[in-house]
């Protein structure tokens, strides 16, 4: 073989190994980028060529499955009172991706969860009957979330603080999914909503934190009798009335001015929201112990599934006195979800301990064997003392019974609670955000629930914005339900 063959074979014979390399990239590479494209027409196909599984509140399927007319995909999704529940269900869409329990259970629901699979569906390479999904919802709670939030604009969550069971999880103004779901109209109902000023889209329950406003004292009220700072809610505070900001010229007013806020215990300081009182406490503590506080409740915490991914609430770090001192009444750049202050209360509630928050009791195949099962494997941590909780709770039921939440009182039930009325805006000119968090028990049957309430806005008169006038009627709506 001369040379010029020998060489033209062995280009030859490259440019073939060369080949047989990038076929076998694209096959086994390549194709599964393929595959798993969301743009790739043939996964919509399968994900819509039979009926998804369902999501399910008390036993009923708040979801279903329905026989398109004509074209390539053979279903659609279908939702039962699609806005009351469209903060925990999300939207499963021929034209987008998938949102809330929807989207986290995806492979659930259509089937291709690898835990679905009998060994004849792997033999025949046959997609699996879809799971179901079981929520920990009540509809009486969710119902009277939604009722009660009415024309505002606003999020509210429940929690069993016994079990970690999310109750409610309510977000006004709301949406229907049924509008997302077929490909043909579904392009209009997103600009449509996307579009709309009041951003219904946004589930104000789990993903929009705002300042808490003095909801958050509760936080700084623990963080002051777990460090010792006070003995008890009724022992007198060093606490000037009015109270100047460190390095500033600026008094820390009270909303209201005849409250007897000099000095005052950390109950009377909660039951008259007393700013000078824990503006102060946040920097005696200093604004490492108050963080420390935060983060054991659950703020700064990024990775917070219930199992939906909830925003995280914050609590800042590197400020001054003067900011230290505004953090400590939930302003400053403090922000919480309804679901994060929910959380507190319920963790004060269940004497001291927080168990993890989740939105799913279990999840089932076809036949209704569970796969997992979340209710089980709730796990708890201690977030103050025995005795801390009970000295709030004390001083939260104050609160209710004679200072700023009287709108929560319950017959036949013990009710404890704190409202907020967060300022925001420049130089505070927006609109307030008006806040209640509170707990109740029935003293009847034992039930006992935690909730929250946020009111980003209403038709009231900025003078008429407050946590008692706005949240707490909400709030008691929901407890009323859950306690029943």
């Amino acid at each position: 073989m001369n040379k010029t063959i020998r060489r033209a074979s062995v280009f030859v014979l490259l440019l073939v190994l060369a080949l047989v390399i990038r076929a076998t990239w694209v096959q086994f590479y390549d194709g599964k980028a393929l595959a798993d494209d969301k743009n790739n027409r043939r996964n919509a196909i399968k994900t819509y060529a039979d009926p998804l599984g369902n999501i399910i509140v008390a036993g009923d399927s708040i979801t279903g499955s329905t026989r398109t007319k004509g074209g390539d995909l053979a279903y659609k999704r279908t939702y039962k009172n699609g806005e009351l529940y469209a903060a925990v269900t999300g939207y499963a869409s021929q034209a987008y991706a998938p949102t809330q329990l929807e989207g986290i259970y995806q492979d659930l629901l259509n089937g291709t969860d690898t835990r679905l699979k009998t060994v004849m569906d792997t033999l025949t390479a046959k997609r699996a009957e879809p799971g179901d999904v079981v929520t920990a919802i009540d509809p009486d709670v969710q119902k009277a979330a939604y009722r009660a939030l009415g024309g505002k604009k606003g999020g509210a969550v429940a929690i069993d603080p016994r079990t970690g069971k999310i109750l409610a999880a309510v977000s006004t103004p709301s949406y229907d999914p049924a509008a997302l779901t077929d490909a043909n109209t579904a392009g209009t109902a997103w600009k449509s909503l996307n579009a709309d000023k009041d951003k219904p889209l946004t589930n104000r329950a789990l993903r929009q934190p705002l300042p808490p406003g003095s909801t958050f004292k509760l936080v700084v009220a623990a963080a002051a009798l777990e460090e010792g700072l006070y003995k008890n809610v009724d022992e007198p505070t060093d606490s000037p009335d009015p109270y100047t900001l460190p390095g500033t010229t600026r008094v820390l007013a009270n909303e209201n001015k005849s409250a007897p806020c000099k000095n005052a215990p950390l109950r009377d300081a909660l039951r008259y929201s007393c700013n000078n009182v824990f503006g102060k406490l946040a920097v005696d503590l200093g604004q490492d112990k108050v963080k420390a506080m935060a983060e054991k409740f659950g703020f700064n915490d990024d990775e917070r599934d219930v199992p939906v991914r909830a925003y995280a609430s914050v609590y800042p770090s590197k400020m001054d006195k003067a900011q230290t001192a505004l953090s400590g009444i939930g302003q400053f750049d403090v922000t919480a979800t309804p679901l994060q202050m929910a959380m507190v209360s319920a963790a004060i509630a269940n004497g001291g301990k927080l168990v993890s928050p989740h939105m799913v009791s279990r999840i089932t195949d076809s036949g209704g064997d569970v796969l997992k099962n979340y209710d089980d494997d709730a796990d708890s941590e201690e977030i103050v003392s025995s005795s801390t909780a009970e000295q709030l709770r004390s001083a939260m039921e104050t609160v209710v019974k004679d200072g700023t939440g009287t709108n929560a009182l319950i017959d036949g039930a013990t009710v404890g609670g704190k409202t907020g009325t967060a300022q925001h805006g420049e130089n505070n000119s927006k609109t307030p955000y008006a806040w209640f968090t509170s707990y109740g028990k029935s003293d009847s049957n034992g039930k006992e629930v935690a909730v929250a309430v946020m009111v980003e806005q209403s038709d009231a008169a900025r003078s008429e914005v407050s946590g008692n006038g706005l949240a707490a009627p909400v709030a008691k709506a929901m407890m009323q339900a859950a306690l029943k």
